[in-house]
């Protein structure tokens, strides 16, 4: 089957990955399993032999007809639910379980959307396994203990961890770029409970909004300088703290601070 560049397909062949990426996820016979793109079913395989439930979003036309042939005893069986959608329009409504794990080899340039879809749903997944670029999921764990919005956005709703580095040579076709295996847990919406989403996000990018100045000053741009330096002073923050530096926490107590209910 040929990949299709448009729609950043790259098949994991991996063997070792595929039994990594199933084996962080924990799974048991009474998990349902959310699968983006399956493409040619490798990891879709993988899932099903676990005897959990699968419901996997197919965009590509070829590749949705190819897997309702090849999986056509566990569709009818009902183990696996096969849609032929666009993951970024996908419904919830669709996904009838209580409870689920996103587990997926997810294309480079829609990272970001889907990371955003899922956990700022209101049925969040319990834990999601996803293979991506190496350097997207550097960031996401701030492995050179630098935050970023992206860092910052994913913590706030669950713990990111960096599994293991997957070779550009596991795919085919093969991409540029390594990719690695990030596994997110404990996710849920248990730091917004006294503060909301929207003023969280808006701190945050203010922020970040230039990396070479200090948070202060930044934060400035959106709220009055003496407020900013008070919060500071009461927070006892260094004046010279950069966003890329404030953990989690701070970004939570800022927020309260900045924006009391």
């Amino acid at each position: 089957m040929r990949a299709k560049k448009s729609l950043g397909q790259h098949f994991l062949k991996s063997e070792r990955a595929l039994a990594t990426i199933v084996e962080v996820g924990n799974l048991s016979v009474t998990d349902t399993v959310l699968e983006i793109g399956p493409g040619t079913g490798t990891l879709t395989e993988k899932l099903l032999a676990i005897d959990c439930q699968v419901l996997a979003i197919e965009k590509d036309d070829n590749l949705y007809d190819t897997l309702k042939i090849k999986f056509q005893k566990e569709i009818v069986s009902g183990q696996l639910k096969l849609i032929h959608d666009d993951i970024l329009k996908f419904d919830f409504k669709k996904l009838t379980a209580k409870s689920y794990k996103l587990i997926a080899n997810i294309p480079y340039n829609i990272t970001g959307a889907i990371l955003k879809k899922f956990l700022s749903a209101e049925h969040q997944p319990k834990q999601m396994v996803l293979l991506m670029q190496k350097e997207v999921a550097k960031r996401i764990v701030a492995q050179d203990d630098k935050e970023s919005i992206l860092s910052i956005s994913v913590k706030a709703y669950g713990i990111p961890r960096y599994v293991e580095t997957v070779k550009a040579g596991s795919f085919a076709p093969m991409p540029k770029v390594d990719s690695a295996i990030v596994v997110i847990e404990n996710i849920s919406k248990n730091y917004f409970k006294n503060l909301t989403e929207k003023d969280f996000f808006e701190i945050v990018r203010a922020g970040f909004k230039s990396k070479r100045k200090k948070l202060s000053s930044n934060l400035s741009t959106i709220f009055h300088k003496d407020k900013v330096q008070e919060v500071f002073q009461k927070l006892k923050l260094d004046r010279n703290l950069r966003a890329e530096d404030a953990d989690i926490k701070i970004w939570h107590k800022l927020t309260l601070n900045l924006f009391p209910l």
